[in-house]
């Protein structure tokens, strides 16, 4: 940061557009023994029409989704892949659901009215950002203590039929937390009305956003969904409810009766998911039935109402906010200010200033959906031919829950214990050496991996392995691999729906970075050699699980397919 201060305006824009895309690196080359390369020029071309304005940010459930996995589809098509998706296609369409808060929904407690979306911030239950159940008519309330604390926890005979009021679990830093659905007891839940959280004012504005908005989630809409609703409240709100405030209650005190109205009207979503779906068939008789998958995610944020600056918020990630939305926001400092000027104006002298509000999404995961493509393409030119075959899965609403990798490994269109192993490729464009990538600052040869020997000591050997036996000198991080890692990686993309079915995996990425989940992840910003240099290897990984006499040992245990994932 100092020396960007330092800097001269011209050199700073360049030192600046470096961070962000790496810096040039040499092209990729065949791994040692003739298997499969991919070009940076192969890569530019597809990420730049995929990661386009006319995607409108690849949404699930809307037509920017729908247009940018038709066009994924004809790429495999062109490619000279298998469709394997559903009904001779390359596409498994996830039914979704939408469901509309009805005008006027509100609770009414000593004589205040609590209006939804307001003063109650409708989570809904299963999933989290799902549909609860309509509230109608009289409850009586419970306090139902903090969130965490095991030792006061109330029964499911307790909260029978009344309303829960908690106050949320508590951070490492003590601080109320606004994720508080994992500390909830389902059992406790199913025999309640519903649960009230005071969690509103720790809520970040993004998912107030999000939870105002029409919700969609997987399933059809005549199915019903009887799960009690959950919100957020504030601190007054509770006040009102308990008559009192909840620090001075135990749990169980018996609050204040509620009635009203919530009503949510579920209907079909406007376009479904869709995930596209494709194979390489293997050269082996006694070993095509057998896959290794690879996927991605085929979508992204979408688009926002309210166009930002671009280079305003390039500027102001790159100096206060350097893993953009993982970290935290805040307002700079003096110092600070003046060097986000400063960028802002460097960048002013080469473009005109330019509203955004597309959210590109081309390293997350743009750069994973193109570099599986590529990595199709590379395996089927290449000199050594894979045994088994190769199962291409790009996976959609990775964004809104991991959607659609659950709904593949719950409905494979493959038997799911013919697939050996899986490897996972999200966000593999960045990391330069001024990226934070959440483990550490990134390099040109830096590589994180997650989950490799969670499942199978072997996967995880023979990765390093490829490493070194094909000369491609890349550099290992494991830092976001570790148990507990407070940015729960290994949880949160496609590959632990693949695990929880006991299928070793392998999570490749190149970190975080300034630009994630922003409208400024565009494809100006990509280390294209890098990104070809990585998915040469991935490639030669995929070869190698392919042609192995036997597929990976799992010598770990197996979680629980439908249980929690833990770090």
């Amino acid at each position: 940061m100092t020396r960007l201060a330092s800097t001269a305006p011209a050199a700073l824009l360049a030192v600046v557009l470096a961070a962000c895309a790496g810096g040039p690196q040499p092209a990729a080359t065949s791994p040692k023994g003739g298997g499969p390369a991919v070009s940076s020029e192969r890569l530019r071309p597809w990420l730049s029409t995929y990661a386009s304005d006319s995607m409108a940010g690849r949404e699930t459930g809307t037509a920017g989704g729908m247009k940018a996995t038709a066009w994924l589809a004809e790429e495999a098509r062109k490619l000279g892949l298998e469709p394997a998706g559903e009904n001779g296609t390359f596409f498994q369409e996830i039914p979704l659901r939408q469901a509309l808060l009805q005008p006027g929904s509100a609770i009414e407690v000593a004589g205040r009215s609590l209006t939804a979306d307001k003063d109650l911030l409708l989570f809904g239950a299963e999933p989290v950002f799902g549909v609860g159940r309509t509230f109608m008519g009289e409850a009586a309330t419970v306090y139902g203590g903090r969130l965490g604390d095991r030792s006061a926890a109330l029964t499911a005979e307790q909260v029978r039929g009344r309303l829960i009021v908690y106050q949320p679990p508590l951070g490492p830093d003590g601080k109320p937390m606004w994720m508080f659905w994992s500390s909830i007891d389902r059992e406790v839940l199913a025999a309640s009305r519903g649960a009230l959280v005071t969690s509103l004012a720790a809520t970040p504005e993004e998912i107030v956003a999000l939870l105002r908005a029409p919700r969609v989630t997987v399933g059809d809409a005549d199915q019903p969904d009887d799960a009690p609703f959950v919100a957020a409240i504030d601190d007054a709100t509770a006040r009102d409810i308990l008559g009192a405030d909840p620090a001075t209650l135990r749990p169980g005190a018996i609050g204040r009766p509620v009635r009203g109205s919530m009503k949510l009207v579920v209907t079909r979503a406007p376009a479904p998911g869709r995930n596209v779906v494709a194979i390489l068939r293997g050269s082996d008789p006694a070993l095509r039935g057998q896959y290794v998958a690879i996927g991605a995610h085929n979508d992204h944020l979408g688009f926002d109402t309210a166009p930002v600056d671009h280079d305003s918020l390039l500027a102001h990630n790159r100096v206060v906010r350097p893993m953009g939305k993982q970290g935290p926001d805040r307002l700079p400092t003096a110092a600070e200010a003046a060097r986000i000027r400063q960028l802002r104006d460097s960048l002013r002298k080469v473009r005109p200033p330019r509203l955004d509000s597309i959210y590109n999404g081309a390293d997350d995961d743009g750069s994973g959906s193109v570099a599986a493509l590529a990595i199709a393409e590379a395996l089927l030119k290449s000199k050594v031919k894979p045994k088994r075959s190769l199962l291409f899965v790009w996976h959609a609403g990775e964004e809104k829950g991991i959607w659609g990798s659950r709904w593949y490994t719950d409905h494979p269109t493959v038997p799911l214990d013919a697939i050996v192993a899986q490897l996972n490729i999200d966000m593999v464009g960045r990391g330069s050496a001024a990226d934070s990538t959440g483990a550490g600052p990134g390099g040109p040869n830096r590589l994180l991996l997650i989950g490799s020997r969670r499942l199978s000591t072997e996967l995880g050997d023979l990765v390093e392995q490829v490493n070194r036996d094909g000369g491609h000198g890349i550099s290992f991080d494991y830092g976001l691999d570790a148990n507990g890692h407070p940015i729960n990686v290994y949880c949160r993309s496609d590959h632990y729906m693949y695990a929880r079915y006991g299928i070793p995996i392998t999570f490749f990425t190149t970190g975080l970075h300034q630009d994630y989940h922003m409208v400024t992840d565009e494809v100006q910003y990509i280390d294209f050699p890098k990104m070809a240099r990585i998915s040469t290897f991935i490639a030669d990984v995929a070869l190698r699980l392919a042609n192995n006499p036997r597929p990976p040992f799992v010598d770990k245990p197996k979680p629980d397919p439908q249980g929690e994932c833990r770090q």
